[in-house]
């Protein structure tokens, strides 16, 4: 039967190559998908959406491969060296996290959050930025938040917020009330827990720059925020370090009441 789909360009990225590899690997050894399936104790389209680059192997998944294809180590290492590379599609990766998400840890020290910012707020922010157009990245970016926030069973929603976020006046006062008190409303939504750093807190291991754990059913995965762009962080042992470092910026915060009152607090200079 001719192949109905053509398998991803391996030059893509080391993702496209491993799904790319896969599949050469299972044609050449004759095998239909739901026989591949059986090898790595997975469903027929669970294979085709490894191979489709629609979802990412796991490191049992890798280690079954290997074993019944004489590989040594070799689907493993592609892995691991997968997890390590800078993914070029990293963000479509990353809003695919946030969709099977069980829980979302943020932290960030400049702005609210990105699930929690208001419409105008989003707007305010992107007109510092190099965006061309500014009205459709605001709707992508709604609706990313829409995904995460109205699904039937919404994940756990961790936010740390330096208390320098609620003093700096985006987009004007009247920008800024609106912002807070949707922060308010959001942060009484039992699935969401919102923790403030004092500025009397100090130095704090967030100083790097805001980043997400994104906790999947099999495994954690994290995002660094950068200039121009961000990382996508694979590395079992390195997202569990960004998991660390949310709990010692944690240890700072004030509990949820304290942080709660802090944000009314500074509510009060927009009104």
């Amino acid at each position: 039967m001719p192949s109905v789909r053509a398998p991803l360009d391996p030059r893509v990225s080391v993702w496209h190559f491993l799904a790319f590899y896969m599949r050469f690997m299972r044609e050449r050894a004759g095998l239909s998908l739901a026989q591949c399936g059986e090898i790595m104790g997975a469903a027929r389209s669970t294979v085709s959406n490894l191979e489709a680059g629609r979802r990412r192997p796991q490191d049992d998944q890798m280690r079954l491969l290997d074993k019944h294809y004489g590989t040594g180590l070799l689907f493993q290492l592609i892995l691991w060296f997968a997890r390590m590379a800078h993914d070029p599609d990293w963000a479509r990766q990353c809003m695919e996290y946030e969709k099977q998400s069980l829980a979302i840890k943020t932290y960030h020290g400049k702005a609210i959050p990105r699930p929690f910012q208001t419409e105008d707020y989003i707007r305010a922010m992107l007109q510092t930025e190099a965006t061309k157009d500014i009205e459709d990245e605001v709707a992508a970016r709604v609706e990313r938040q829409r995904v995460i926030l109205e699904r039937a069973e919404p994940p756990t929603l961790w936010m740390l917020v330096d208390e320098g976020v609620l003093a700096c006046p985006v987009g004007g006062s009247k920008v800024m009330k609106q912002q807070l008190e949707h922060l308010l409303n959001v942060a009484s939504q039992p699935h969401v827990i919102m923790r403030i750093v004092p500025a009397a807190a100090g130095a704090h291991h967030g100083f790097d720059g805001p980043f997400q754990v994104i906790s999947l059913p099999e495994r954690d995965v994290a995002y660094a925020g950068a200039q121009n762009g961000g990382r996508l962080i694979e590395s079992p042992i390195e997202a569990r370090d960004f998991s660390t470092k949310f709990e010692r910026i944690g240890a700072k915060a004030l509990p949820e009441e304290a942080s709660l009152a802090l944000v009314k607090q500074h509510l009060e200079q927009y009104s």
